[in-house]
């Protein structure tokens, strides 16, 4: 949490700090709205932090972040430079050190139908990067073959541990494993979620043989990253544009193995989506892994075959 305690104004971080350990440790988001209550969302619970940095239920008696304090909160995460965050700014988000991504809303400034940023910043939804190693080493048996990866999918609605996942596995077949060896890994992670880069650099360890495409959507990334760096897996988040379902294509015809998410509670809800549909026609992938959250972030509701067939079910990994 070092990280982010200093990039808060000390007005918020004071009152953060003094709430007890057990919710630092399970923080989820920071929520600050101008002149609204400070809400915090930790251990799947929502609530809101008191003047004396406790924690209450009722809005009413919340502490209110004024204009000054999130004006000092922006300039300490541009580093007094606003105008060098235009490009970040135009995704909605910046990331900071340790990888921990910052949403940001206020009027947007549109020029011929196209976006060219953000002024008059009205609130903050600072989200808190973990990384959990170790946590694929349950599953990972199940997603090769032969010293091989075998093309997954990993499903889950939001916030369930899907990227967490994702960059556990992706660090896993880059270093090598008790199953396989080391494998060349190219991530392309245009929401900067997977790695966390900041000016380039990972934040997250994933892998010593990985390449990252940072910022950089994923159809024209996985282009790029095959071209440039020839992976032997590749590894995105969030599949379901039409432009997604190409760029698969060519990653199956390129030879490279695709490991990747999409939202959705199960493997039946993404097929009834059309673009994702197109995707699990094609017969591409050969794991599906489902996620939720009904034993915490990360239960394993099931990992299935191409054919969806049950290869393990109802596991805690997070």
């Amino acid at each position: 949490m070092e990280e982010i305690w200093s990039i808060l104004p000390l007005e918020i971080r004071h009152r953060l700090t003094s709430l007890p350990p057990e919710v630092i440790d399970n923080l989820e988001e920071i929520r600050l709205r101008t002149e609204r209550p400070v809400e915090i969302v930790s251990n799947q619970q929502s609530s809101f932090v008191t003047e004396k940095g406790t924690l209450t239920q009722n809005p009413a008696h919340g502490w209110i972040l004024d204009r000054m304090t999130a004006d000092k909160l922006l300039n300490l995460i541009s580093d007094h430079s606003f105008y060098a965050m235009d490009e970040q700014l135009k995704r909605g988000y910046v990331t900071v050190k340790g990888g921990h991504r910052i949403g940001i809303v206020g009027r947007v400034l549109v020029e011929n139908g196209r976006i060219e940023g953000i002024k008059e910043v009205a609130s903050f939804n600072i989200r808190v990067a973990r990384e959990k190693k170790g946590i694929a080493h349950p599953i990972l048996p199940y997603l090769i073959e032969g010293n091989h990866l075998l093309h997954t999918l990993i499903i889950s609605p939001p916030q369930c541990g899907k990227t967490t996942l994702l960059r556990d596995i992706a660090r896993l077949v880059s270093y090598g494993n008790a199953h396989m060896s080391g494998k060349k890994v190219g991530i392309v992670d245009e929401r900067s979620e997977i790695a966390g880069c900041v000016q380039g650099m990972p934040q997250k360890d994933v892998g010593v043989r990985t390449d990252v495409l940072d910022g950089c959507p994923k159809a024209e990334g996985m282009m790029m990253m095959i071209r440039s760096m020839s992976p032997d897996v590749m590894v995105t988040d969030e599949i379901g544009k039409k432009e997604d379902a190409r760029a698969v294509q060519e990653v199956l015809n390129a030879g490279v193995v695709l490991l990747a998410s999409a939202h959705g509670r199960d493997v039946e809800e993404i097929a009834r989506r059309p673009t994702l549909s197109d995707i699990l026609n094609m017969g591409f992938f050969q794991r599906f892994v489902v996620l939720s959250r009904r034993q915490g972030p990360g239960t394993v509701e099931g990992i299935y075959d191409a054919n969806l067939r049950p290869l393990l079910k109802e596991r805690s990994i997070c």
